[in-house]
């Protein structure tokens, strides 16, 4: 029986669901989910420990990596509390405002890592069509004043969210189809109109999405013509070496996306659990991969880590010499 507040209409909890028809292994599943959220913490904050340490890594170029790492930190801690709830402790109920506060917190992330890529993609660009003025172009405290206009910019779009789900009456039960909150599954048990929800919701991923999107694929049209006319052929792959780590981050980012989309067009008749799989890898690919990627694709991330594990390997030397 659902408990509605009298009110307005609204369950006093909504129950997630993981993987339906499999609760008995549930269990069992909590362990990829374990290992997925170990590999996203640790390889964020070793990417983060990393530059942190190294004074010559306080660039432009690794500052804008430091948001994608903090980003993809809070994504992951937006979710873990339910994902983990579920899988771990059988418990699959969250309160309504609570379910509230999630989705708002998952969908800021989301358009925050969005507008990090193409501020990322900017960089690359200054960098390889006009490397002189390079620090001049983007001094720290300038990408400090990004990263803040990202932070006002995402929240600002998705504050509207929480008020636009709360206004409608929910009466069409109170089970989610994810571990987590969204608001299109949210809006999906309203028994009122929704336009204004589509309409607005619609607008916030072009604005989003979009523009951030066609910024990217700008930016990569600039910066391909300045490396075509560079006539050696090793400065070339040079240049286009330092921006295959954030091609990269670009792909894990927006062919989940892409592939979510295509699945809830045209993929009606596949089996259900394919549409769950593709909406967690929507939220876990990026944070676990983009540190993976930034690791193995750049030097200096990986001369840092050799650096930390060297200093430990010494440190413990020198331990067992004492004893």
């Amino acid at each position: 029986m659902v408990d509605f507040n009298s009110t307005s209409f609204h369950p006093a909890t909504f129950q997630l669901t993981g993987f339906p028809g499999q609760e008995a292994a549930r269990h069992w599943i909590s362990i990829p989910f374990c290992v997925v959220y170990i590999t996203a913490m640790v390889g964020n904050c070793t990417v983060l420990c990393v530059i942190w340490a190294d004074r010559r890594l306080h660039q432009p170029m690794y500052l804008f990596l430091c948001m994608l790492s903090v980003n993809d930190l809070g994504m992951c801690l937006s979710t873990l509390p339910t994902v983990l709830s579920i899988f771990c402790f059988d418990v699959t109920d969250v309160a309504f405002d609570a379910c509230l506060a999630q989705m708002f917190f998952i969908h800021s992330f989301s358009f925050m890592e969005s507008g990090i890529l193409p501020a990322m993609s900017f960089d690359r660009f200054v960098a390889i069509c006009d490397p002189l003025r390079y620090a001049a172009i983007l001094p720290n405290p300038r990408i400090v004043r990004i990263g803040l206009a990202l932070v006002i910019k995402s929240t600002s779009m998705l504050l509207p969210f929480p008020f636009l789900i709360k206004r409608l009456p929910i009466c069409k039960g109170n089970v989610l189809s994810h571990a987590y909150c969204l608001h299109s599954d949210m809006m999906r048990l309203a028994c009122a109109d929704t336009t204004v929800n589509n309409i607005y919701g619609l607008f916030a991923i072009l604005f989003t999405y979009g523009l951030d999107s066609v910024f990217i694929i700008l930016s990569y049209v600039k910066i391909l013509r300045t490396v075509f006319n560079i006539a050696s052929h090793e400065q070339r792959l040079t240049a286009l070496n330092t921006c295959a780590s954030h091609i990269c981050a670009v792909l894990l980012f927006y062919v989940p996306i892409i592939a979510v989309s295509v699945m809830h067009r045209f993929g009606g008749n596949a089996p259900r659990v394919v549409h769950i799989l593709m909406s967690y890898a929507y939220l876990f690919v990026p944070p676990v991969l983009n540190p993976i990627v930034y690791s193995v694709k750049t030097k200096e991330i990986r001369k840092g880590i050799s650096r930390i594990f060297a200093r430990d390997l010494l440190s413990d030397m020198v331990l067992l010499d004492k004893f």
